[in-house]
């Protein structure tokens, strides 16, 4: 089972939102809008996708690397080698 079960629905709606602001700057752009405008949209978009990125990590750590801590051993060690290369990733981003 995966952590962000508990989350999942509310996962898809900010990712829907996203997708709907994504195809809003494809728009902008056919639309020849005034580039300003479309970075404060890609902004947007940007933050829409950290923020399900974020929930995703906390849901992880809570649940997949807090489960692998308990039992300990090597999958503990895998757990969190790739909860910290995940958060390298979302820092590097």
């Amino acid at each position: 089972m995966v952590g962000y079960v508990d989350n999942k629905e509310v996962l898809l709606k900010r990712l829907r939102r996203a997708e709907g602001q994504v195809r809003g700057i494809h728009r902008m752009i056919e639309e020849d809008t005034y580039c300003i405008d479309v970075l404060t949209q890609v902004s947007a978009a940007t933050k829409a996708l950290e923020s399900v990125a974020l929930a995703l990590l906390d849901d992880h750590l809570s649940h997949c690397v807090a489960e692998a801590s308990r039992e300990g051993g090597p999958v503990a060690d895998e757990k969190l080698r790739e909860a910290s290369a995940a958060i390298a990733r979302l820092v590097r981003s």
